[in-house]
């Protein structure tokens, strides 16, 4: 029996195993942001008491809500962009690097047996990107894109209460909050599930 024109199975499984392993680590990588609707509630919107505080605060915000504004600032320079394709698909082109490097990156980035900090990485990335944009004669639509994207994450880190934020180092396996650090027993390494001593 003849089957031409017919795709072996065994290709059709290849193609969906690498479609869900693709899927997989795509959720799992954007999985390290912050829900939205935690990161936006009006009842935590309070002016600071004082400078130290707004300085806190814009410091426990950035931690928690890192990968957040990452994306709050590519899509405003995407949308001040759309005028320009060229431009536009050079942006595309870092997104595309920004999710490689850092959004689905499981491991830290190691270059020569060198281990590369993770701030390190996002300000490189930064940099490339705004420098490929400026290249590509969009300065004045960069510049105020950036400045409206830092300016918007700016306000949200200095008016956002930290009073219910904690995050959790995986490595201590030490919880840490505004005012207090709580070691916190893992019923399994690798779970989400935890139990306080």
């Amino acid at each position: 029996m003849t089957t031409y024109g017919t795709i072996p199975e065994e290709a059709e499984v290849s193609s969906n195993l690498l479609v869900s392993q693709a899927k997989d680590r795509i959720q799992a990588g954007l999985g390290t942001t912050r829900p939205w609707k935690e990161m936006i509630q009006p009842s935590q919107f309070k002016i600071p008491p004082s400078i130290f505080g707004s300085i806190q605060r814009v410091n426990t915000n950035a931690k928690h809500f890192r990968a957040n504004y990452v994306i709050i600032i590519l899509v405003v320079l995407f949308l001040s962009l759309l005028g320009h394709p060229f431009s536009l698909i050079m942006l595309i082109v870092m997104m595309i690097a920004w999710l490689n490097l850092y959004f689905l990156r499981d491991t830290p980035l190691v270059i020569m047996r060198y281990e590369i900090d993770e701030r390190l990485v996002v300000i490189s990335l930064l940099l490339i990107t705004v420098g490929m944009l400026v290249l590509t004669n969009v300065t004045y639509n960069v510049i105020v894109g950036m400045c409206v994207a830092l300016v918007v994450v700016l306000i949200h880190g200095v008016m956002r209460e930290t009073e219910d934020l904690f995050t959790m180092d995986e490595d201590v396996r030490v919880v840490t909050g505004v005012r207090d650090v709580v070691k916190v027993p893992l019923r399994q390494a690798g779970s989400s599930s935890f139990t306080l001593p």
